[in-house]
C-alpha cells in the first residue's frame, strides 16, 4: 500500500517528530509532502530513507498550491493520503479527493479548548476544518480529550478513531554519559539539582510561570534548564533577569538530542495552559525522571507516583517544586503502564490496520448474478460527501 503523509511544516515539534516515528515503524510504503518550512525534521525523515517533497507555499492562502498538490497526489497513485495539522488538513484533504485517492485519513494533534495550533477557533477556522472534513474517511484523535473536542466541534463521532501518540522508548532512554556531557556543555554543576522544561517557546506553554515559580528556589545547587526556541525567548530571558536569576536559568535553544537533554535533568515540569496529549511528560517519565504537570490527557486513568498534576499558578507550582527539591534527586525508575500503553510499535500497527480496514471498505461488495446491479461502495465515491 502507498501512503502519502501531508503535513504543514517539518520544523521541530511534537506532531512532526511523531510523524517521523510513525514512518520508522509503518509496514506500508510512505512518502511525505510538507506545504512549507522543510525544517530539521525533513532532513531526519529523508535520512531515514523516506522521500520528502516541499510544496513551496509562501503564505497560508496560496490557492494555487491546491492544484499543485492535487497533481502530485494523482501522479503518485497513492492508496491513502494522511494529513497532519490544520493547514495541511485544509489543502491535503481536498486535494486528495480531487485526485481520486481511495482513502483520506486525518490525525488531529493539536485541538485545544480555545485554540487550534495557536490560532483562535473562529467561525472561519471551524468552517474550513469541518468543510474539508467531509473529504476525510476517518480522523485519528490522539486522546479521549481530543475526541471529545472534535465531536463538540461538529466532527461525526462515527468517523473518529482514538489512537494515542506513540513513544519510541529507545529515543528517550536515560544515558549517564550524555548527562555528564550536557551538564559540561552548559556549565551546570555535576551534582546540582536541575529542573527542566522542554518544548516550543510559545505563550501557551507558560514557561514564564515556571521561571517565576522556581526563581526563589534557585541557587548554585538548584538550576533551571529551558530547552527549546521560539518567539517568546527574549521575553523569557527578560523574565529571568527581572526575577534576579538570569545566571541560574540556562537557555539551551532548539535541540534534537532529546534523550541527552532529558538525561541531564532531575525534575521535569510541564506548565501548558492546555494540551491535547502531553507527549513531553511521557518522554520525561520514560527517561526515568519525575514530572510535574498542569495538564496531560495522556496520563488520565494512569496511576503513578512518578508524576502528579499541579496548580497552574505561581504559588501552587512553587510549593510542588519545593517539595521535590526537599527530597533531593530521585533514582531513575520506569513506569511500566506507559510502556505497555504507548509503545510506538503498537500505536503504528493500529494506524496501519486502520488504513487496511478503510481500503477494504472501499472495495465493491461482490454479489451473485441475480443482484449484480446492486454493487455497493459502503464509503462512497470521490466526492466530499461523508
Amino acid at each position: 500500500m502507498k501512503v502519502l503523509h501531508v503535513i504543514t511544516g517539518l520544523g521541530v515539534g511534537g506532531a512532526e517528530l511523531q510523524l517521523r516515528s510513525l514512518l520508522q515503524h509503518t509496514r506500508h510504503q510512505s512518502d511525505v509532502v510538507t506545504l512549507y518550512n522543510p525544517g530539521p525534521v525533513a532532513g531526519m525523515i529523508s535520512g531515514d530513507g523516506v522521500r520528502v517533497r516541499d510544496l513551496g507555499m509562501t503564505r497560508n492562502t496560496e490557492l494555487s498550491a491546491l492544484p499543485r498538490l492535487t497533481r502530485l497526489i494523482r501522479a503518485g497513485g497513492y492508496d491513502v493520503v494522511h494529513t497532519h495539522l490544520y493547514r495541511a488538513c485544509i489543502y491535503g484533504r481536498l486535494a486528495a479527493r480531487l485526485a481520486g485517492t481511495p482513502v483520506v485519513v486525518t490525525t488531529e494533534h493539536s485541538i485545544g479548548a480555545t485554540h487550534l495550533e495557536r490560532r483562535r477557533m473562529t467561525l472561519g477556522v471551524r468552517a474550513l476544518y469541518l468543510g474539508t472534513d467531509l473529504c476525510s474517511d476517518a480522523t485519528i484523535a490522539v486522546s479521549d480529550t481530543v475526541a471529545q473536542r472534535l465531536t463538540t466541534w461538529g466532527v461525526a463521532a462515527r468517523k473518529i478513531e482514538t489512537i494515542p501518540n506513540g513513544l519510541d522508548f529507545a529515543r528517550v532512554a536515560y544515558d549517564a554519559a550524555a548527562r555528564d556531557r550536557i551538564r559540561g556543555e552548559f556549565a551546570l554543576p555535576p551534582d546540582a539539582y536541575v529542573i527542566g522544561v522542554l518544548g516550543r517557546l510559545d505563550p501557551i506553554k507558560r514557561f514564564d510561570l515556571v521561571i517565576r515559580a522556581a526563581a526563589p528556589l534557585l541557587n548554585d545547587q538548584h538550576r533551571l534548564l529551558i530547552v527549546g526556541d521560539g518567539q517568546i525567548r527574549p521575553d523569557l530571558e527578560t523574565q529571568a533577569q527581572r526575577q534576579g536569576v538570569a545566571e541560574l536559568v540556562t537557555f539551551a535553544g532548539e535541540r534534537h538530542d532529546v534523550a541527552a537533554m532529558l538525561s541531564s535533568l532531575d525534575l521535569f515540569v510541564a506548565s501548558s495552559e492546555q494540551e491535547t496529549f502531553g507527549l513531553s511528560v511521557l518522554e520525561a517519565l520514560a527517561n526515568g525522571i519525575p514530572a510535574l504537570y498542569t495538564t496531560c490527557p495522556a496520563l488520565e486513568g494512569i496511576e503513578t507516583e512518578r508524576a502528579r498534576q499541579v496548580p497552574g499558578e505561581v504559588e501552587g507550582l512553587r510549593r510542588e517544586i519545593a517539595a521535590e527539591l526537599a527530597g533531593g534527586p530521585r533514582p531513575r525508575e520506569d513506569v511500566p503502564t506507559i510502556r505497555e500503553q504507548y509503545g510506538i510499535e503498537a500505536v503504528t500497527r493500529r494506524i496501519d490496520n486502520l488504513y487496511d480496514r478503510l481500503i477494504a471498505r472501499r472495495r465493491p461488495v461482490r454479489r451473485g448474478p441475480a443482484d449484480a446491479s446492486h454493487v455497493v461502495n459502503p464509503v462512497g465515491g470521490d466526492r466530499c460527501t461523508r
